[in-house]
């Protein structure tokens, strides 16, 4: 797994996150825009110059919401020589192509993302886990690296994420930890995008401070988040640009993949085609049936994400696969992360208190 560390002012650490990654992130903004492009995510394929526009558009809700991760992805854009608008695809693609959807096209497009859980403390001898694999197109899979964020204003936070984004699954020292699963959003809007959302709630010092973050954003499109704290405390929270629903960890294991669960959010959502519904139908109940008894430790837990059902190779017609997998438990400052296929390669452990592999 590849580490970059970035502290310092949020221009400071987008530079140095950039300048570590200068030309794999140029390549990388290049191939999320073609894909918005030709439109196998939106099902209305654009030219570039709508692309950008409608980017462009979204900046200012990114600005109102957190100015200062829009500072941390302006300091990416000025090392890689990208613009703000191609960085912010890189960013939030997936709630991108539900803005671009919701814009432009009129038929449900095609994806599916990542097997999340929540293993409460008293089903893991008093310090639970949220794990969880994401899942993506398969070009992203050689982008993936552990972000270690230190800046001087907010916790310590450990994320797993891609090279140019500001992060997608965390940890801080805090004791918050937060996760994420794609969901088909079918009301998708000019706002903010997902990755934005993780990042600012791990800039919080509790479990309700960073619900908030969840359910105050003006949201560009549809992600189910997972919340979970070094004290026991979780939510489980669909949020779309209309509608969201929050369930609060009860003391028993709560999952989640790639269908809405709530009858709210299942009215504002597209439908999605028959192979990945029944492919998220599964999978939950893969991870609930293998979580289903007894106590649940660390190894447990990694073979769930090593489950053929929920750790997968990417091919025709959709190209999705496993890209990578956070195991992560707050109690303990304890992150586990994978490269790639966790039924194929190790995961790595970290620690809030030091980054050690």
């Amino acid at each position: 797994m590849r580490v970059v560390t970035v502290h310092g002012s949020p221009r400071e650490r987008g530079r140095a996150h950039g300048a570590a990654y200068r030309d794999e992130i140029r390549a990388y903004a290049v191939d999320r825009v073609d894909l918005v492009c030709a439109g196998a995510w939106s099902h209305h394929p654009l030219e570039r110059p709508a692309v950008i526009e409608l980017a462009e558009a979204c900046l200012e809700p990114h600005r109102a919401y957190a100015p200062d991760l829009v500072e941390e992805m302006a300091g990416i854009a000025e090392a890689t020589g990208t613009s703000l608008p191609e960085m912010l695809i890189v960013n939030g693609f997936t709630d991108f192509v539900d803005t671009v959807y919701a814009t432009y096209a009129h038929e449900s497009a095609s994806e599916d993302d990542c097997t999340a859980v929540i293993v409460p403390d008293r089903r893991s001898d008093g310090s639970g886990f949220l794990a969880q694999t994401w899942d993506m197109h398969d070009t992203a899979t050689d982008h993936v690296i552990l972000l270690d964020v230190n800046g001087a204003d907010e916790p310590r936070s450990l994320l797993l994420t891609t090279t140019g984004c500001i992060g997608q699954i965390g940890m801080n020292a805090a004791g918050i930890a937060i996760g994420i699963n794609n969901l088909p959003g079918g009301d998708g809007k000019v706002g903010v995008t997902w990755p934005f959302v993780v990042r600012k709630a791990l800039q919080q010092t509790t479990i309700e401070a960073a619900l908030a973050c969840i359910t105050d954003a003006d949201l560009a499109g549809a992600h189910n988040y997972l919340l979970f704290d070094s004290l026991g405390n979780g939510y489980n929270v669909e949020a779309f640009s209309t509608a969201t629903h929050v369930d609060r960890l009860d003391g028993d294991v709560i999952g989640h993949t790639n269908h809405c669960l709530a009858p709210q959010t299942l009215a504002v959502s597209q439908d999605k085609p028959t192979q990945l519904q029944e492919s998220s139908e599964v999978r939950l109940a893969t991870a609930l049936d293998t979580l289903a008894d007894g106590t649940i430790d660390y190894a447990r837990v990694e073979a769930l994400t090593q489950h053929p059902t929920i750790s997968y190779r990417g091919g025709p017609p959709f190209h999705v696969e496993t890209c990578g997998a956070a195991i992560m438990r707050p109690a303990t400052g304890d992150f586990w992360a994978c490269w790639g296929l966790p039924s194929e390669n190790p995961y790595q452990r970290f620690s809030l208190a030091s980054v050690v592999a």
